[in-house]
């Protein structure tokens, strides 16, 4: 296992300048894409089994069915990701995805949400494989410099595409009383997806062989060993350790918003569209600048900072008194998350080696999904015993405590942080492609 630096901040490459590379252009169409008709289906599924049951209980059933895939079996993708042909494993993902997104098509009553749920947990299942594979095969089609750039204009995408199919779908239900069309139109992106990674030259989804053979074990020896990888380096410990913190604070947000719109704050529920349309423009803006700030600041400052900012804004809840300060709140939120999310994966990515990469994101992935799911069913539990100010309190006080925590620890490993001061990156060696590979300094640990 190698620590290698990232793009030092006065190296890093612009958005358009990583859009010009033709191989991201295609794996971002893709993406952006798949995100589209992800964002319909997950609209469409919510307003289904909200129509068919009208139980908090069955849309409980329906978020766990999607998020237990990746607690789960986000290790055991990536320890795929690191042994088959990454390009191959997007294809597969997304055909097989395309297959099953139709399933969806046959819940028309309540007696068939079963097929419902287990087509969600197929679905988000095989989804598990493409994320270590897509995030693992950025940075051989995108040199060190321009990683910053590339993880933020895909944090837009997802928000844009998010953005996009709920209120496409929403138009559709609304005017149609339809949920099929949603379905169908997902099955189409994942088949346009396909279509466009099959562009991608195929020589880029090889996994380049590790240096002591160990990615030929087998897959759960091979999970195993890229945990122990983790626990080698200490910026990925400290990253993902810090986002994993985090989460038993972010988990619970999530799940407590709208009461808080509704029952708290006492305010129409038709607040919750403008508020979240705030958090996305500045999701999208933040986007637009994280390439900018790489130049200034390095990936684990950031990383440190979005997590501080983060906890301070969700502190400050605790005593919000209207909705016109949740709006401006909102409007804050996405200055700190588009920019931690895109320093997150620039570290992980610059930090592993070819070999290793897609168990570090898939572990990465696994920890997020475990703490969050620990926070809604803790959120769950309190809410109505101390209070959903209260839980918000001490959300963000566990958010600042991650930050913290993840400050002292990159502090603690300064000299092999990607990025940091005194320690300019290397853009790595051109390999017989053309492509180029982060550069690998000493090995760490």
């Amino acid at each position: 296992m190698t620590d290698s630096p990232a793009t030092s901040p006065s190296t890093s490459l612009g958005n358009r300048a990583v859009l010009r590379i033709p191989a991201f252009r295609n794996l971002f169409a893709a993406q952006a894409i798949s995100d589209v008709g992800d964002g319909m289906t997950f609209t469409a599924l919510l307003l289904l089994v909200n129509n068919l049951t009208h139980s908090p209980a069955a849309l409980a059933v329906l978020s766990i069915a999607v998020a237990v895939p990746s607690m789960v079996g986000g290790v055991v993708a990536g320890a795929y990701a690191d042994r088959l042909d990454r390009r191959r494993i997007m294809i597969a993902s997304d055909t097989v995805r395309a297959i099953l997104v139709l399933g969806f098509v046959v819940v028309a009553t309540a007696e068939r949400l079963p097929i419902l749920y287990l087509v969600a947990f197929a679905q988000a299942s095989i989804g598990t494989f493409f994320s270590p594979a897509r995030g693992a095969l950025i940075p051989r089609v995108v040199p060190p410099e321009g990683l910053m750039a590339a993880n933020g204009l895909g944090q837009v995408s997802r928000t844009v595409g998010g953005l996009l199919g709920t209120a496409v779908i929403g138009l559709l239900i609304a005017t149609t009383g339809a949920y099929w069309p949603a379905f169908v139109f997902d099955a189409l992106t994942f088949g346009a997806s396909v279509l466009i990674v099959l562009r991608v030259d195929r020589t880029i989804g090889q996994v380049a062989p590790a240096e002591d053979g160990r990615a030929q074990h087998g897959v759960g020896a091979s999970a195993v060993e890229g945990l122990r990888l983790i626990g080698r380096s200490p910026t990925l410990v400290a990253t993902i350790l810090g986002l994993s913190i985090a989460g038993l604070g972010l988990g619970a947000v999530n799940l407590l918003f709208v009461p808080f719109v509704v029952n708290t704050l006492q305010a129409s529920a038709a607040w919750i569209g403008p508020i979240e349309g705030a958090q996305t423009l500045s999701l999208i803006l933040a986007g637009g600048l994280v390439a900018i700030l790489a130049r200034r600041v390095s990936a684990q400052a950031m990383v440190a900072g979005g997590l501080a900012g983060v906890g301070v804004l969700i502190t400050i809840l605790f005593a919000a008194p209207s909705i016109y300060f949740l709006l401006v709140i909102a409007f804050a939120f996405g200055w700190f998350v588009t920019p931690l999310q895109a320093s997150t994966q620039t570290i992980v990515q610059s930090v592993t080696t070819d070999a290793t990469r897609g168990r570090v994101i898939g572990a990465l992935q696994a920890s997020m999904s475990t703490t969050q799911i620990v926070s809604i069913a803790l959120a769950g539990v309190f809410a109505s015993v101390i209070g959903i100010r209260v839980l918000f309190l001490i959300a963000g006080l566990v958010c600042l405590a991650a930050a913290g925590i993840t400050a002292l620890l990159f502090r603690a490993d300064a000299g092999r942080l990607p990025g940091a001061a005194g320690h300019p990156a290397t853009a790595g060696e051109p390999e017989a492609d053309g492509r180029r590979q982060p550069a690998s300094p000493p090995a760490v640990g």
